[in-house]
């Protein structure tokens, strides 16, 4: 955002780089305009309307492995709390973004819920 070099900084830029693997989107995507950017392109759709903005190429590799139309529920939750993450880092707001303790901790129980769960 053109501040100093900061943890806050990293932070957000990790939270832009959450956000662009899920949608398969960069920040500088064309369909950005009128003020909208990637982080308010995710957050209109969450947590309901995911699947509109979740890399397509994604679902498709989870239709293929479970032979259907949606995301399993384990999938999904893991997915909604990837969103979360990417959200959260990336406020426009220093001082509202995650801090990496709470992301690493995040992060370690997504991949618990992931392996546990799918198989």
């Amino acid at each position: 955002m053109g501040s100093a070099v900061s943890t806050a900084g990293d932070m957000y830029s990790f939270g832009i780089l959450i956000l662009e693997m899920l949608t398969g989107r960069r920040p500088t995507d064309e369909i950005f305009e009128d003020g909208q950017n990637l982080h308010t392109f995710v957050e209109s759709s969450f947590p309901d309307n995911l699947l509109q903005v979740l890399d397509p190429s994604i679902v498709v590799n989870q239709e293929q492995e479970h032979k259907s139309q949606n995301l399993t529920p384990t999938v999904e939750k893991c997915v909604v709390s990837l969103f979360e993450i990417g959200l959260v880092c990336s406020m426009e707001s220093p001082k509202e973004r995650m801090n990496m303790v709470d992301v690493t901790r995040e992060l370690s129980e997504i991949r618990k819920t992931f392996s546990c769960n799918v198989k």
